[in-house]
């Protein structure tokens, strides 16, 4: 750029981003496709009862490190919040499995955290964690995993979060520190506090009542932004998932188009853009504009610059502080806001559903904060707010439109600005960007979840779940075992089902009557089958037989995320196959159990708050079969429950829409009211 070979700079600069992001994709559709996108809707799942394969492992945490990194800097419109948050939750999460055996890192102690309630606590600290590193926010980490990931919550879980979070706030202290005579790079720029706003211009961060309408007006703009966002989202990730399942070349293909499109705009849209001459008080001897924003020269002569290259061609966190800075409400051309908003709106959308880690948070808030400008140079004289302070306004009522989060966002919002000033106008602005945008469409994260097909369980019932009772929605034939079984029969129902429990029901001789007698899991019948605890008769055990001494405890823990046993690894012989089982000693004899005439809303209630994985539906009738079916969180899914009853489908409730029928009635009414009082 400085000796004007244009074209030649732009060949660099897109090949530089094309070889990053081919290589972030690379690895990841190769060595771990579950590293791909955010993963905070795979985290969420996980902490609402979903274990999908893969999302915690080693490999995942390596690709998400190294590809996050390798896709942030490919100028790809994405961030690194999402992914710092999985990272997190994958550390901990090998932590809470022991370590790894494949990989030797085992450590004994660790053990007793291999249960699902350990393993989800240290899941959510990790998150918390995760968060508080990417945008160095104590508080709003753990707020975050509160709001926003954790299903279940307990008092003991908060202490340990803010812990852990206070923990990643000195050692980013420490390392911003070491780090500050250049050592490493970039890193640690601006101190722990991202875009301190407090320090400068103290007079224009000032605000009165009169400008309550002008933050009204924002919230809710922000609020039809944020749900267009995520309607265009999930139709971009639809046809990307239609592209991507044709392979991985077709993967590659994709990211490379998108990166060469990024490129073509961050490059090509600065030409566009007026020279400005550069503020007086910033001026320097050699022609480059100081340090009051981070200015671009691009193709300007000496002491000029270009303010749309001057977003646009900047790091994420440079171009953020930029919009943010107080008192450069003339540094912005109209023209050039307009263009960077349209451009961050579309890259951030058509960037997500590469095959590569990528956060939605940054993004968001970069777009937001362009919104903000944007809108107090509309407003104009009409308006007193400082730009700097409409833009971290826009930010707030951007990300709760996209993401519905109100608590968590707020904090985060003055923990990176340090200004508590902001708290209440924040605060008003989440609210009604979040209610507003409640009645176009869910979040982000919920519909990506829907998306993906991970069953999640939201801590309401539907209304029309209030006419049901679970003996409605039990569907498909029910597979149990006597209490003595056959050996050849366990291996038929494992090998021809994928059921991961089943009743245990004891018939005579063992008993007078067929009775429950509680649940057996896949993985503990695979371990009989493994170690041959079998009976040449079909007889129990003694009373004297003890499991201490044929099995440890580690046999009974739960294995890594995704990693289960399978039938295809037992071979028996024909003599083995003919022989029995005793299973009353490794049954759950106290299973959760419900009537079948019991509501399926109240159902829903108890199976998520207890965090139930089986739920046993018994008759109300003494005369028949002891189990009548088994309620997995499949059951309760929207879609099941519709299927078998389309009836519902017409009196299924809706969230309120804006619709011009209702509004146009509403008011009709109200005035037709109105005249009758009168």
């Amino acid at each position: 750029m400085e000796s004007s070979s244009y074209w030649t700079a732009f060949l660099v600069f897109a090949s530089i981003n094309l070889a990053l992001l081919l290589f972030a994709s690379t690895i990841t559709a190769s060595v771990s496709p579950a590293a791909g996108g955010s993963g905070i809707p795979e985290v969420k799942a996980y902490l609402n009862g979903v274990d999908a394969p893969n999302i915690f492992s080693l490999k995942t945490l390596a690709v998400k490190v190294i590809g996050n990194a390798a896709a942030v800097s490919s100028s790809l419109h994405v961030g690194k919040a999402g992914p710092m948050v999985h990272t997190g939750a994958c550390i901990a999460a090998i932590f809470g499995q022991g370590g790894s055996r494949k990989y030797g890192l085992t450590c004994r102690w660790l053990r007793y955290f291999k249960n699902d309630r350990d393993r989800r606590d240290l899941v959510t600290i990790g998150a918390s964690a995760g968060m508080t590193a990417a945008f160095r926010a104590p508080v709003g980490g753990v707020l975050f995993a509160l709001e926003s990931l954790s299903s279940w919550w307990r008092s003991a879980l908060i202490w340990r979060s803010f812990f852990t979070t206070a923990v990643v706030a000195v050692v980013l202290r420490l390392f911003i520190d070491l780090c500050g005579t250049g050592r490493c790079g970039m890193f640690g720029e601006g101190g722990l506090i991202m875009y301190d706003v407090s320090t400068l211009f103290d007079d224009l961060m000032t605000y009165h009542l009169k400008d309550i309408p002008t933050v009204i007006l924002i919230g809710v703009i922000g609020a039809v932004l944020g749900g267009l966002y995520n309607f265009l989202m999930m139709k971009v990730l639809r046809l990307y998932n239609i592209i991507n399942e044709r392979g991985r070349v077709h993967k590659l293909l994709l990211a490379a188009a998108v990166s060469i499109l990024t490129s073509c705009c961050l490059f090509g849209l600065p030409w566009f853009a007026p020279c400005r001459a550069c503020p007086m008080a910033t001026a320097e001897p050699n022609g480059a504009c100081g340090s009051l924003n981070r200015f671009r020269r691009f193709h300007c002569p000496p002491g000029h610059y270009n303010d749309l290259a001057s977003l646009l061609l900047n790091i994420n966190d440079d171009a953020i502080r930029n919009l943010y800075t107080t008192g450069t409400n003339d540094v912005y051309h109209p023209g050039s806001m307009l263009a960077f908003f349209v451009a961050s709106y579309a890259l951030g959308v058509l960037s997500y559903g590469v095959v590569a880690p990528s956060g939605l948070f940054v993004p968001i808030i970069l777009t937001g904060a362009t919104y903000g400008r944007l809108v107090a140079m509309l407003l104009g004289p009409s308006s007193d707010l400082d730009h700097g302070l409409v833009a971290i306004l826009g930010s707030a009522s951007f990300l709760g439109g996209t993401l519905r989060m109100t608590v968590s966002v707020c904090v985060i919002i003055v923990e990176l600005t340090n200004n508590l000033l902001l708290l209440p106008l924040v605060m008003l602005v989440l609210l009604i960007s979040k209610t507003v945008a409640d009645s176009f469409n869910s979040s982000i994260y919920d519909l990506i979840l829907q998306l993906k097909g991970l069953p999640h369980l939201d801590g309401h019932a539907e209304p029309y779940m209030r006419q049901l009772a679970v003996g409605d929605v039990v569907a498909g034939p029910l597979r149990s075992f006597n209490g003595v079984e056959k050996v050849g029969h366990v291996v038929h129902i494992l090998r021809t089902t994928r059921h991961h429990a089943f009743p245990v029901i004891d018939e005579p001789p063992f008993a007078t009557a067929p009775v429950l007698y509680g649940l057996v899991l896949r993985a503990h019948l695979l371990l009989l089958l493994k170690k041959r605890e079998f009976l040449p008769v079909q007889e129990r055990y003694p009373k004297e037989y003890s499991i201490e001494g044929r099995f440890e405890a580690q046999d009974f823990d739960k294995r890594g995320s995704g990693k289960q046993d399978t039938i295809d690894g037992v071979e028996l012989s024909a003599e083995e196959m003919e022989m029995y089982v005793d299973l009353h000693p490794f049954t759950n004899a106290s299973p959760y159990t419900v009537v079948e005439t019991m509501s399926l809303a109240k159902a829903l209630i108890l199976f998520r708050e207890v965090g139930l994985r089986h739920l046993l539906v018994v008759p109300k009738a003494c005369d028949r079969s002891p189990v009548v079916g088994i309620l997995t969180r499949h059951d309760f899914m929207p879609e099941h429950i519709l299927g078998l009853h389309p009836v519902l489908l017409g009196s299924r409730w809706k969230r309120l829409r804006w619709q011009k029928g209702a509004v146009t009635k509403y008011f009709r009414s109200l005035i037709v009211s109105l005249a009758n009082r009168s």
